[in-house]
């Protein structure tokens, strides 16, 4: 059994693009995220130290994202599945980024990835 606490369309801001007119001002990232958090003591307890605390992390992404200057998404969401591991010991991954203002004409662009770590002893 697997189960996954997930933030959705998290609004944040960020310095991201490789074109000169991108690097001039921060651009709206909505990102969704699913992580793989073990429920099972939370749910038991019914205490916030046993879960996921949501709020928190949505607040450093935030943080984290206005702090950043990359040229590719590919780099920002490496980036940021690194910190969300080591901050919040989350193994298992799955992110989804889209870059609203990247391509006019469209709903959304942006990218999917899933990331896998080890587990800290």
């Amino acid at each position: 059994m697997q189960d996954w606490v997930y933030i959705e369309a998290l609004n944040v801001e960020s310095l991201i693009g490789v074109y000169e007119f991108e690097r001039e001002a921060k651009q709206t990232l909505l990102l969704d995220l699913n992580l793989a958090f073990d429920c099972t003591k939370a749910g038991e307890t019914d205490d916030l130290q046993y879960a996921l605390d949501y709020d928190a992390l949505s607040q450093r992404v935030r943080a984290w994202s206005q702090e950043q200057t990359f040229e590719l998404l590919e780099r920002y969401a490496q980036q940021l599945c690194e910190l969300i591991h080591v901050e919040f010991g989350i193994n298992l991954i799955q992110l989804r980024i889209n870059k609203p203002a990247a391509v006019g004409g469209c709903a959304a662009v942006g990218l999917r990835i899933e990331r896998r770590f080890a587990a800290h002893d």
